[in-house]
């Protein structure tokens, strides 16, 4: 009972201490950083907003793309000239209907043909000296799909219905040409030569060399040959003139004859002997020996 009186009295006894306050917030200095840091970022995103709409302007976004970058269905497409620093991978590149696509580099421009693992198996460089196809095989159709020109390890095709050499100086085949037809444009010269070598040509049902409108000229250094195995050569002219063929000595009458006949030696070689009432060609067989 004490015990109980004393804490009732203990706590009706007024306090003689005044109430504590507690003060709540961020004052001093440290309320001062707290607004220059706020400050600080409010400038940040101003200019960070500021940085935003001026690149959007100035890259020309929109809804359906980035400048002259459009995105369609089909994919993307590209206005006005383009420059790509780095490789360019696409499934197909194709201009405006109506435009000109053109592939501009101050070096080369090089075209890759890869499989599925990242071979190369097909390869198109244009570049400053020469335009250079690496493949298996090489070939230049027409519209309509026929075959101009082919060209792969074996064979050369041209498939053109005429084949024109435009140089000065022709063409030259380090080996054997295969042809039906060989000619020259309308008045122009066409000449078959061997600077070094022999020139044959062959074909198992004949040769025909045909000038319509001109001469034809066979010039050789030392020999010219005209064979025939199993049949005849024929010289059918109105005019046939062997200017150079030597001359017998017989004159038995003292005069300059300027008829004589054609004699022929038993080895084949061809001389003139002076004509006269009778055959002199055994007079002048010496031109044989």
């Amino acid at each position: 009972m004490p015990q109980e009186q004393y804490s009732h009295h203990r706590s009706t006894m007024p306090s003689s201490e005044g109430p504590h306050i507690y003060k709540v917030g961020i004052y001093g200095w440290r309320k001062r950083c707290l607004y220059f840091f706020v400050l600080l970022l409010m400038i940040l995103i101003l200019v960070n907003l500021a940085m935003t709409i001026w690149i959007l302007k100035v890259m020309n976004f929109t809804i359906d793309g980035m400048g002259n970058l459009r995105i369609t269905e089909k994919g993307l497409k590209l206005e006005g000239d383009s420059e790509f620093l780095q490789p360019l991978y696409a499934k197909e590149i194709q201009s405006r209907p109506g435009n000109a696509l053109y592939f501009k580099s101050a070096r080369n421009v090089t075209v890759n043909i890869l499989n599925d693992q990242t071979k190369v198996l097909t390869r198109l460089v244009t570049g400053p000296k020469a335009v250079e196809a690496y493949g298996k095989k090489f070939e230049v159709k027409t519209v309509s799909g026929k075959l101009l020109f082919s060209a792969d390890d074996s064979e050369v095709v041209v498939g053109a219905e005429r084949l024109r050499v435009l140089g000065a100086e022709g063409t030259v085949f380090p080996k054997s040409i295969e042809t039906p037809n060989v000619r020259a444009d309308p008045f122009k010269e066409l000449r078959l030569e061997s600077p070094t070598r022999s020139l044959v040509m062959e074909a198992p049902k004949g040769v025909e060399i045909n000038a319509e409108a001109g001469n034809m000229e066979a010039t050789c250094r030392s020999e010219l040959r005209l064979e025939s195995k199993d049949g005849e050569i024929k010289l059918d002219a109105a005019k046939i003139k062997l200017p150079r063929l030597p001359r017998g000595s017989y004159t038995p009458t003292g005069t300059r004859q300027k008829v004589f006949e054609v004699c022929v030696c038993a080895n084949g070689r061809l001389f003139l002997s002076q004509a006269g009432t009778g055959s002199t060609c055994q007079i002048n067989t010496s031109v044989c020996l």
